[in-house]
């Protein structure tokens, strides 16, 4: 990072938290930050996953650079907690990165796909998604972003949404030959509405602490290959102009550009990264 073209990518100094630090992205993202010299905090409400991310993470960064706190985004007092206790300790969260979801991987057993389907979707879980991946982006933003602007330093918010936030689930991609319409798998209706929720909430971020220097994006990945059906990532990658799915590291170069002085004239934005698939 010596290099003058990448001095604006540098992180050194800089502290990022991540949430849903233990899922599919959330080590990426904290390599990619690691990777410019951030010291990172990853967060999860599941100890187990991430001590394992933690330990994958130690085998190539300084362990000096890694923080974890078990965190629940759905809890204001789980987060004041965390934020009190770092700030506690001189740590100044100068990169959010709102990532904590709970994606609802289409399923095939019966019960699954009978409750996934709107006609049958019940409350409690519309609730449930709705708290970790929309309410739990509010309320890091507001601990950690109110921080960020009152001492006048800003900082960076980034959401990770997803392309369902430019465009609707294509239902045909789970489809079944052997079923019924009314039991077809389908991807569940809160994917769609929390990541375009995200959007809103980053064009309102993005304006609203501007003055203080706090900028606030979003990244909406495309889908990333995870080991799905032979089926399933045909179908999909018939639909992307690239002609396949994203590696889970496709991503971490847009991570490292978004929450570095690279992209500081940039606020507001959702910059959808899914091979070419929303412009088909």
């Amino acid at each position: 990072m010596n290099d003058p073209y990448y001095k604006k990518f540098n992180l050194n100094g800089k502290t990022a938290l991540i949430t849903g630090s233990a899922g599919l992205l959330g080590a990426e993202h904290a390599a990619a930050l690691l990777e410019v010299g951030a010291r990172v905090i990853l967060t999860d409400v599941n100890r187990e996953n991430l001590e394992e991310t933690t330990q994958l993470l130690f085998k190539k960064f300084s362990r000096k650079q890694i923080i974890t706190k078990v965190m629940d985004v759905t809890s204001p007092e789980a987060i004041i907690s965390v934020a009190k206790n770092l700030w506690g300790d001189g740590l100044r969260i100068d990169i959010l990165i709102n990532n904590a979801a709970i994606d609802p991987k289409v399923k095939e057993s019966i019960a699954l796909l009978e409750t996934s389907r709107l006609e049958n979707f019940s409350l409690e879980q519309w609730n449930l998604e709705i708290a970790v991946g929309l309410n739990g982006a509010f309320l890091c933003s507001k601990i950690f972003g109110s921080a960020m602007a009152e001492d006048g330093r800003g900082g960076v918010i980034l959401n990770i949404a997803s392309d369902l936030s430019v465009f609707s689930p294509d239902q045909r991609l789970y489809r079944k030959d052997d079923l019924p319409e009314n039991m077809q798998p389908v991807k569940p209706v809160t994917y769609s509405v929390i990541k375009t929720g995200l959007i809103g909430l980053t064009r309102y971020l993005a304006t609203y602490w501007a003055e203080q220097n706090v900028r606030c994006n979003a990244l909406s990945p495309g889908g990333v290959f995870n080991g799905q059906s032979e089926v399933f990532v045909r179908r999909l990658s018939s639909l992307i102009p690239l002609g396949r799915m994203a590696q889970k590291d496709e991503y971490c170069s847009a991570i490292q550009f978004l929450c570095s002085d690279a992209s500081k004239y940039m606020n507001g934005q959702n910059i959808v990264m899914d091979g070419g698939r929303s412009v088909w």
